[in-house]
């Protein structure tokens, strides 16, 4: 039986009075890259801040590895397992890749230091190439891989990618979808917020369908695949 990594359960979460998530639910097992898939607006990414704790729910229930971390302090709910990646990407610009790398540099929860800068360097070659660049001078995808591979180095239990195709010329996207392919050949649990289906279909081994801040749909790809109603529904533009 596979491991739950990550359940978000009947998470209710408001920006002011004004309610964005309605009764949020799914989970994530050990291994899978689970795509959330919605419109722009639908409540992706107030869905990872609710995980990673910058948008505390009213109702509901956060649990990582069964720990329940649901309204806790970002800073403890990222030593509980969670790696962040924000759609903004946010590199220190002034630093170096490998100072990037460094800073974000931390033992995983068990102790692990499955990542560390030999292995970041293997898994991105593109970055070791470049390690003594300053970080403000990449290109948009190279600091799109930056930003993932520093929050690798903090060893999460669940990486949480924010939009990571987003903003990018089509080839680069390319090369993020090889590294996510990668990644999860490696074994490393992965939730994707994005709007792009087709880039999804490509990389994801499970969907959770996100409209007006519920979920309304969960499956494989394979399914969502053979589910045309499902997609024109909603996600067709």
């Amino acid at each position: 039986m596979s491991e739950t990594m990550l359940t978000v359960e009947g998470a209710d979460v408001y920006y002011g009075d004004s309610q964005i998530l309605f009764g949020m639910s799914f989970s994530v097992q050990r291994g899978q890259v689970m795509a959330l898939l919605g419109r722009n607006g639908a409540g992706k990414s107030t869905t990872f801040k609710a995980i990673a704790g910058l948008a505390r729910p009213r109702n509901g229930a956060i649990t990582i590895s069964g720990q329940s971390v649901g309204g806790r302090a970002p800073y403890v709910i990222a030593r509980s397992g969670i790696g962040y990646v924000p759609e903004d990407r946010q590199v220190f610009p002034d630093h170096t890749v490998q100072d990037n790398l460094l800073i974000g540099a931390k033992r995983g929860k068990d102790g692990r230091t499955q990542w560390n800068l030999d292995r970041i360097y293997e898994v991105f070659p593109l970055l070791a190439n470049m390690k003594t660049r300053r970080a403000g001078l990449l290109s948009g995808g190279e600091q799109q891989m930056l930003t993932i591979a520093r929050t690798l180095m903090g060893n999460p239990e669940v990486l949480l990618l924010d939009e990571p195709s987003e903003g990018l010329a089509p080839i680069i996207v390319q090369s993020i979808g090889k590294l996510i392919i990668t990644l999860r050949e490696l074994g490393v649990t992965i939730l994707l917020a994005e709007q792009n289906m087709h880039f999804c279909l490509g990389v994801a081994s499970h969907v959770t369908i996100v409209d007006r801040g519920r979920a309304v749909y969960h499956g494989t790809i394979e399914q969502l695949r053979a589910d045309q109603d499902i997609t024109k529904r909603y996600l067709a533009l």
